[in-house]
Order: C-alpha cells, then sequence, then structure tokens
C-alpha cells in the first residue's frame, strides 16, 4: 500500500483534487471562514490566523513518508479552488471521508464528484476496506451525498462533535470495497438504510 503518494493529483468528472499549496489561503477562507458552510462541518468558521496555521499543517503533513491523510484541494477551471476533500486514513484499511465546498459554488455537483473521485482512489489506489463519513443530521446535501455513493446508513453518533457553542449528533455511513466495486467505481446506486429519528 503507497500512502506517501505526494504530490497527489485526481480528476474528477468536473474536478480536479490537487494538494494544497500556502497561496491557497484567500480560497480556504472563502470555505472555513463562512458560517454558511461551517455551520453543518465538525468545526466552527476559522479566522484568518487559524486557516494560516491549519494549511501549513495540511502542506507539511502531505510531504510525509508515512501519510495519514489525503487532505486535497477541490479545484475547477483554471485551478479555481472551490472547496476540499479529505480522506483519513483511520485504523486497518480504513478511512474516514470528508469535504467542503464554498457556498457560492454550491448546486454544481462539486462535493459528490469530489467525494466519489476520493473514494475512488482510496479503495482502487490505497486498497482500503471501508471508508466511512459522519454528518451532522441537518445537513441533507451530505446525505443525499452518501446515497448517491452508494453508503449504508449505519447509526446515529450521540454527542460527536462540539460546534457551534453545542454538541451535535451525527449520522454514520460507510461503504466497503465489495459494495464500492459491485457499483462500477461511480458509486451511483441508491444506498441501503435510511436513517430514523
Amino acid at each position: 500500500m503507497n500512502r506517501a503518494m505526494y504530490p497527489c493529483q485526481l480528476m474528477g468528472a468536473q474536478v480536479v483534487l490537487r494538494e494544497f499549496r500556502l497561496n491557497d489561503l484567500d480560497a480556504v477562507m472563502t470555505v472555513v471562514g463562512d458560517d454558511r458552510v461551517t455551520t453543518s462541518l465538525s468545526f466552527d468558521t476559522r479566522t484568518r490566523e487559524q486557516t494560516t496555521a491549519i494549511l501549513d499543517g495540511i502542506v507539511g503533513r502531505a510531504k510525509k513518508e508515512l501519510r495519514t491523510e489525503y487532505y486535497l484541494a477541490v479545484t475547477i477551471m483554471d485551478d479555481v479552488l472551490v472547496g476540499f476533500a479529505r480522506l483519513g486514513l483511520d485504523g486497518v484499511q480504513a478511512a474516514k471521508l470528508g469535504y467542503a465546498i464554498a457556498a457560492d459554488h454550491w448546486g454544481h455537483g462539486y462535493a459528490t464528484d469530489a467525494a466519489r473521485t476520493l473514494v475512488d482512489f482510496g479503495f482502487r489506489e490505497l486498497r482500503l476496506h471501508r471508508i466511512s463519513a459522519a454528518m451532522g443530521p441537518d445537513n441533507t446535501a451530505s446525505i443525499a451525498i452518501a446515497h448517491r455513493l452508494g453508503m449504508i446508513y449505519e447509526g446515529c453518533i450521540r454527542d460527536h462533535v462540539y460546534t457551534n457553542g453545542g454538541w451535535r449528533n451525527s449520522l454514520l455511513y460507510s461503504v466497503l470495497v465489495e459494495e464500492w466495486a459491485a457499483t462500477g467505481t461511480a458509486g451511483r446506486r441508491a444506498s441501503r438504510g435510511v436513517p430514523r429519528d
């Protein structure tokens, strides 16, 4: 398993996932510095100073010999950064998926394409067995993406994250390599399992 793939660039149908650069700061701020976006994420809105430190960390960790995450910029035509997608390697042949798109770019399918591209990379190149994603119960857009990826609802993680001044539950979804392979890499089948209140 090659966890030291650097630099990593992945081509989706609409997006290109690439390594972050330090000069991406202004574009990253349109994602993590925007309350419209971070309301649905597992962290609060970041300041410019916090984002600079985060970006430094992402760039540094990407160059490590044994890579523990693929935290990639989501770009569209002309290398315009519109978000991020992250595959955090976790456990034995497992990873956690996360993603966010700047609010001004919502509704174009960029998050679905980025997530699909990164999941396919995880199974094909990193030889993962399981990829999971946890999302807030009110994040209907991410729930829809999980369904589009063929992820199966596993349950509710109570008081999973502290964000926006309070504890929030998360809904846990996952897909296994054999389920992904059965979908023909696109993960376009409907997911099994629906969360219940």
